[in-house]
Parts: structure tokens; sequence; C-alpha cells
């Protein structure tokens, strides 16, 4: 075993016991952070602004700083790519994570500080070896190297110093050394714009390498692993890497893939670590060996708010803090950072699992939904819809999105949902009658509209030819790193042309 091993066993231990300190004082916890936070801020523009000198609680804070998102913060971070400083945050900013989220296809770029990258980022990604060296304590990636596909990495064409990319290629290109001697493959390969290159590229320069960890987004994956075995000719992954024990995923709902993950690494041991990794900020990770929630990371230089998603668009809607919030309400999430983001909607919406201590699920977006007729279905109701056709069928999903029809002419409106399988239905006329009748027993609103056809007919479903999202996401510019197929939507901006590269209509 080698001797990080050894010294990793130590750092365990410290850092378990701090992890279990915001676990026993999460309120606390999330105090200091917020006094720090406006502390260190209030000499920046922003904090000058909103006078950060005079404010000592939360309520003033919330009374004085409107809620936020990247459009109201895009004028002082154009200033900042620019290269100007002390604007959202004191510490000098030269690296910007570059995403265009899902919520629309304008290019985002989030500040990372120095601050952000060491006390958040890394300090997330040192906690997801050590929650799982603390649940598989046995544990032997470390006589390997870590395969992480991620993003592309690229300068700023408006200042010298100024650099942006994917956020996984932030973080790569400021690994410590340590880390980078764990992972595969270099930095050459890994940083890649053109993914299709980049995958084959990666495939050739680890399929011979004794890989015993993966990270990244599970579509992603999928295509690189299924090219690793072509070279190969193995049916699956562990002819190709024996040793292989974890795989760290995020971004995207893991049970559509499970299955595929389940033929392509057929180990009964195999560990599943989830975490929620964004570009604005690392915020969970799964602590226990059953996957279904994260813990909410409370010490990363974040102070969180939630605002319930029934309030979302009230004009000045009232947040909750973290001693607010109850189990099993869907919450929009608010964060303010150690980079400047101040009080900052994010576009998620989480679920609170547990109190004691404070878990949280994904349930989606606060602009990917559908509810065109009053049924507001999210993505977290999509998700377990086809859990369960798929589980009773023997479907596996590969992608998928979906949009209302709406009213047109004697016909009532309807979910269109267009499905790309990898391994289709038995019986799909059976898919779709579960898909229809698990929303509707999971969503009393959906239920309500679908009564006699009355505002909802059965959902209208088709199977997309193999490639059809990955033919639509490379015509976008759009294919790896963080970028994912749009699920929901309450328009029909995705849907359509998928439908018309599809040719599914006429």
């Amino acid at each position: 075993m080698p001797i990080i091993n050894s010294v990793f066993t130590w750092f365990i231990k410290k850092r378990i016991h701090q992890i279990e300190l915001f676990m026993k004082y999460p309120n606390e916890v999330q105090e200091e952070w917020f006094e720090q936070l406006v502390s260190e801020a209030a000499n920046t523009e922003w904090g000058r602004k909103y006078n950060y000198k005079t404010i000592d609680t939360l309520d003033q804070f919330r009374e004085r700083v409107p809620i936020q998102n990247y459009d109201t913060l895009k004028p002082y971070i154009e200033r900042m790519l620019r290269g100007e400083q002390n604007v959202l945050w004191p510490s000098e900013i030269r690296w910007f994570a570059k995403s265009s989220g899902t919520t629309s296809d304008r290019s985002k770029f989030i500040p990372v500080s120095e601050e952000s990258l060491e006390e958040c980022h890394f300090k997330g990604g040192k906690d997801m070896l050590t929650l799982y060296f603390n649940n598989r304590p046995n544990a032997r990636i470390f006589t390997g190297k870590s395969l992480t596909l991620g993003g592309s990495h690229q300068v700023s064409q408006l200042n010298a110093d100024t650099f942006f990319g994917d956020l996984s290629a932030v973080i790569m290109k400021n690994l410590p050394l340590w880390a980078e001697l764990y992972r595969t493959p270099h930095l050459d390969i890994a940083l890649l714009e053109n993914f299709e290159e980049k995958i084959e590229k990666m495939a050739h320069a680890t399929k011979d390498v004794n890989v015993t960890s993966l990270s990244g987004v599970p579509t992603w994956n999928i295509l690189l692993f299924k090219r690793i075995l072509e070279l190969k000719g193995k049916s699956n992954l562990l002819e190709v890497w024996p040793n292989l024990e974890l795989y760290f995923h995020g971004a995207v709902n893991f049970t559509p893939y499970r299955e595929q993950f389940r033929q392509l690494i057929p180990k009964d041991d195999m560990y599943y670590l989830e975490t929620y990794n964004a570009s604005e900020g690392f915020f969970g990770i799964q602590d226990q060996e059953e996957p279904g929630e994260m813990l909410l990371m409370l010490d990363y230089g974040i102070f969180y708010e939630f605002l319930p998603l029934e309030n979302l668009h009230e004009e000045n809607p009232k947040t909750l803090a973290l001693d607010e919030v109850e189990i099993g309400k869907n919450y929009a999430l608010i964060i303010s950072t150690n980079a400047g983001l101040w009080r900052y909607l994010i576009g998620d919406t989480v679920r609170f699992t547990s109190l004691a201590p404070y878990r949280i699920q994904i349930t989606g977006r606060t602009k990917h939904f559908i509810n065109a007729f009053g049924e507001e279905v999210i993505i977290d109701n999509a998700e377990r819809a086809l859990e369960e056709a798929c589980s009773q069928t023997g479907a596996v999903i590969r992608d998928y999105t979906a949009a209302p029809v709406y009213f047109n002419g004697k016909n009532n409106g309807a979910h269109e949902w267009v499905i790309e399988f990898e391994r289709p239905p038995a019986e799909f006329d059976r898919f779709v009658e579960l898909l229809d009748e698990t929303l509707r027993k999971i969503n009393s609103d959906y239920d309500a509209k679908r009564f006699k056809d009355m505002a909802l007919r059965r959902p209208i479903v088709h199977k997309a030819p193999s490639g059809t999202f990955f033919n639509w996401m490379k015509e976008r510019g759009k294919l790896g790193g963080q970028h994912k197929v749009p699920r929901l939507a309450n328009n029909r901006e995705y849907i359509d042309p998928i439908m018309l590269m599809a040719e599914l209509v006429g």
C-alpha cells in the first residue's frame, strides 16, 4: 500500500472530526461564515454599495441586498473579466468557470477566487475521498490512477491575465502536484477543446493504465467507456481495469444511467459516490454508502438561503435560513460565496431529506419544469416516473426531453416526450402507460389535469434513433464538460429541433 494511504488516514481522522462538528453545530457554522463573508467584502465596491460595514444580522442582509441572478451581476463580472479587481470580492480573481448552465444558451462566467478554489472546490475534492475512505477503510484507489473526463480550457481574449474554462478544467489546471500524479490522462489530452478528438485520445491514452477510480458526467463517460471497450475488444470495464472500485458522479440524476453502469462494470461492490459540484460552488457529497441523498457541506465558504418554490416569482420573496427549512419541501437554492456571488439564485432546486444532519436531494431547475396547464411537473417527478416505467418493462434510457403540446382544435393538451433508449422496453405501450400512471401517483396537480383527459391527454412518447441527442448537442457546440441535455421545458424550444433532427415530425 503506498505511503500516501498512511498519510491520508491521518488526514481523514482530522477532517472527519471537523465534518462531525458542522453536522452537530450547523447553524453556528453557517452564522460564522455569514459574518466572515460580509466582513471580508466590506471594502469592495459591492460591499460599499450596500454598506456591509453596518450589516450585523441576516435580516439586515436580506432587507438591504436584493436576490441576484447572472443578469444582475453580469455588469460587475464583465469588468472583472477585463481585469478590474476588488469589485465583488477583495482578493485577486483571475479564473472564471465558463458555464451555459441549462437555463439559456448564453455563456456565463462565474468568478473563481483563490479562496473558493482552496476552501470550496479543492476541499470538496478532498472530502469526497475522506468520506469514501471513512466508509471503505480498505480502499486501494491510490494503487492506481483516477480517470477524469472534464471540460476544456482556454485563455480569455479580454485580458492576458484572465483565464476561463469549464469548471473541471479550471480545477485540473490548478491541481496540486500530488493530485496530478494520481490523475490520468495528461492535461494536454484532458483539456482538449474538441470533444470527439478528446474522447479518442483519452481512450488510447488510458486503455492500458491501471485505473482505480473514475469521475465525470455519466452521459459523456459512457461514450468514453464504450470507445475503450471497442479498442480493447472487451465486453466490460473490469476486463480493462480489474482494480476499478469507485465512480464519482454528479451534474445529472444517476438513476437513468445506473443500469448501463451495471452492465459496463459488473461488480457488486462497485462504489458510486454522488457529488453536487457546480460552477458556483461545491455544495454536497454523499456521505453514506446507500445512494439517494447528500450531506450539505457547511464549511466551504458558502452561506446558504432557501427560497420556497411557491414564492419564487414574488417581487420580494422571503428566504429561509438553514434552521427554518422543512423536510420534503422544494426550495430554490440561494448562495453567498467567497468568490463574490451575493444572494445568488443558482437555478437549482433541492429538497431536504434530513435535518440532523442536513442532507439534500437535487430535484430540478427553477426554469426546467412543465407547467403549461397548472400541472407543475418538475424533473424529480419525471425521473421517478421514468425509473418506474423502466423497472417494469426492462428498458434502459440513454437520454430524453419533454415539453407541452398545446390545445389544438378538438385536441386537449399533452406532454410530448422524446426518449433515446439504450435498451427499448419490451412493451412500449405499457412503458407509456406506466410513465403516465406514476406521474399521476406522485403529482396530484398532474393527476387532476389528467382526470378524464379534461386538460391533459395521455403522454405522446417518441423513440428517438440512436445518436439523436449526441448529434443535437454537437450541433449546438455543447458536447462534454458540464453540458447537459435539457430534460423538461415549459415551451418547445428544445423538443422541436430535436424532433426535426430525428425526423419524428413530418
